[in-house]
């Protein structure tokens, strides 16, 4: 299973209401809290399986004007390394994989409405150390990897696929 929803609503302490905040840790934390739970019966069912969950490069390092988002993917990162301790004996593997910066929809969208769209797309370059934005086709085969039989050996871990961001 792969845990992929969530939602960026931009704020620092300050500036984030406390239903912004909320509404980000439903969404990004206890959605994949109750898509997990709700699985796991059947993976132990049938001996095994593999969760996936979608953590972000904002896990690890701090983003201007994104504390609710900061905080829940580093909720998820955390969430993953517990959930791998309880069921690594159910034979149930999970791993995060925490992307950076990619050419979403939802990154397109953002760029395109933007007041000047050439500079908002050149300070999201900007910021990448490889001097590009990741492609959703990148993040897929990190997603892919970690729920596959080659990574057999793989629990509680961190994949980070960031073009450099986090060096």
């Amino acid at each position: 299973m792969v845990n992929n929803a969530g939602v960026v609503i931009p704020g620092n302490l300050e500036s984030t209401s406390e239903e912004e905040f909320d509404l980000t840790m439903d969404i990004n934390v206890k959605g994949t809290f109750f898509m997990s739970k709700f699985v796991l019966p059947h993976m132990k069912k049938q001996g095994g399986g593999v969760i996936v969950n979608m953590g972000s490069v904002a896990a690890l390092k701090g983003h201007v004007d994104r504390a609710a988002y900061c905080a829940s993917k580093g909720a998820v990162v955390a969430l993953s390394r517990a959930m791998a301790a309880d069921y690594v004996k159910d034979n149930i593997r999970v791993n995060v994989v925490c992307p950076g910066t990619t050419y979403t929809p939802a990154i397109k969208e953002k760029i395109a409405t933007a007041e000047d769209p050439a500079a908002m797309e050149a300070t999201f370059i900007g910021r990448q150390p490889m001097g590009r934005l990741g492609r959703v086709e990148e993040i897929a085969h990190a997603v892919l990897f970690a729920a596959s039989d080659e990574a057999a050996y793989m629990t509680g871990s961190i994949i980070v696929i960031d073009g450099g961001m986090t060096m």
